[in-house]
């Protein structure tokens, strides 16, 4: 009998850091668990205390790995109310604050044995190999999927120098992702052109934004008021995270949006910045700290206003049509899978923002149908997941496919490799003055020894050559 297909989830954040790539790795690993054909691991970084001390909210750390995990299944089981039938590894990590993300230590191929080494999903490829210095992705997993979640280099572009840095940071994650990844996903056509890639939205949100919205289509059904306030932004509270677009917007159009009242709810390093800007302003903006989205204090609000470019999908506006809110969002590429919804609103334009604005307040939203609330669901996007990753055949018609193929194109495939080879090479000598390994602590916090020089250059190249 063929062994269970197993998948092992890689990303960059873990919670407690409520961001993107904790939050849906995780539900992610959960709705392909349910699959009792399939075994499921996902893979997040353990940091030392100091970098949890940084990083998780509400002075919230972890004394162990175990300590952690605990906390990562109790989350999520409370919000899915489904039993977290996948494995947690753990891999030793650090806080960057430069770049305000988390980088990989060591080889981080070895979370998973070699027996187990079957599929591997790279949640951020690009992130989590920019410094790989290790076992090629490749060579360790039959097949190697990433998903591409974050628009960097827009984000690069807004710094210093910007437009040289994205330049850059194009060819070297165009690099990566060739050398690492068999197949990309990306989750919206706001993200890069990269080899081998398809786009399509394999997330989904959390149950509880779904039981919201039920009861407000219920609440319509029986004639009450299902909304009763006005217009708010949930988001980071930093400039990239469209505060500085929908600011702007308040701000040259103050005379015609007149009497609108704004609520923002975030927390972050510009805090301080966009609560003076909101109060230079001549319109109502209320600026509150940032809370969980299912909060009851946001179920009422009617309007959210999200004009953010920088965003792959935005996980927010997911929330609140989920919740049965109107969605005012910017008429581009990243919020293309909105757009089937009724209750999403785009803007090209201040005039057509303010149009819609006025419009949107003076509406009530369409009750969400059957078919929407299944859109919005995990259940939905892992089956969007598992088709765009060509994992929805049996096994039995996955292999056949794979052997044809390697027939077909042996000659082909054979340079491919030679030419591949050369720069997985040139990369592996490259990463290897800038990567860095894991400290004494995070060793014994995690059970692993010292890295040994198995991944030199010998080892590499004997590797390559199987």
């Amino acid at each position: 009998m063929d062994k269970k297909e197993h998948i092992a989830i890689f990303t960059t954040a873990s919670l407690p850091w409520m961001t993107g790539t904790a939050v849906n790795p995780l539900f992610r690993a959960t709705y392909l668990a349910k699959d009792s054909n399939r075994k499921v691991t996902l893979v997040i970084p353990w940091l030392s205390k100091g970098d949890q001390e940084y990083v998780y909210p509400d002075n919230i750390t972890f004394s162990s790995p175990k300590e952690q995990e605990k906390y990562v299944r109790e989350w999520i089981e409370q919000r899915t109310e489904l039993l977290c039938s996948f494995n947690i590894r753990f891999y030793p990590g650090r806080f960057s604050k430069s770049k305000r993300s988390i980088l990989a230590l060591g080889d981080i191929t070895e979370s998973i044995s070699d027996e187990d080494a079957d599929i591997a999903v790279l949640e951020e490829p690009e992130h989590l190999t920019w410094y790989h210095h290790g076992k090629r992705w490749k060579i360790k997993f039959r097949l190697v999927i990433g998903i591409v979640h974050t628009n960097y280099l827009e984000y690069v572009k807004r710094e210093k120098y910007g437009r040289a840095y994205a330049f850059l940071l194009k060819y070297m994650n165009n690099w990566v992702v060739d050398i690492y990844c068999h197949k990309a996903i990306r989750l919206s056509g706001a993200t890069q052109e990269l080899p081998r890639s398809v786009i399509c939205n394999v997330h989904g949100v959390n149950p509880k934004f779904l039981d919201i919205g039920m009861k407000k289509k219920e609440e319509h059904k029986l004639g009450k008021q299902a909304f009763t306030k006005g217009a708010y932004y949930i988001g980071k509270m930093v400039w990239s995270k469209g505060y500085k677009e929908l600011l702007k917007l308040l701000r040259d159009h103050q005379k015609e949006l007149d009497g609108l009242e704004v609520d923002l709810f975030g927390t972050g390093e510009d805090s301080a910045q966009i609560q003076k800007a909101a109060e230079e302003l001549n319109l109502t903006v209320r600026v509150y700290p940032g809370r969980d989205h299912a909060d009851p204090i946001f179920h009422d609000y009617k309007v959210f206003l999200n004009p953010s470019t920088t965003d792959v999908v935005c996980t927010t506006s997911a929330e609140a049509l989920a919740m049965g809110k109107i969605v005012i969002c910017a008429d581009h590429v990243s919020n293309e899978f909105f757009k089937q919804f009724a209750n999403c609103r785009t803007f090209k334009d201040g005039e057509s923002f303010v149009k819609v604005t006025h419009q949107s307040l003076t509406e009530q939203p369409a009750p969400l149908t059957d078919s929407q609330m299944h859109e919005l669901s995990w259940d939905a996007a892992t089956e969007r997941f598992l088709k765009a990753a060509e994992l929805h055949k049996p096994p039995t018609e996955k292999k056949l496919m794979k052997s044809r193929s390697k027939s077909f194109m042996t000659s082909s495939l054979s340079l491919d490799r030679n030419l591949e080879d050369a720069s997985a090479f040139m990369h592996f000598v490259g990463t290897g003055f800038v990567s860095t390994v894991p400290n004494e602590q995070q060793l014994i916090e995690l059970g692993l020894k010292h890295p040994s020089k198995k991944h030199g250059f010998s080892f590499l190249l004997k590797t390559w050559a199987k």
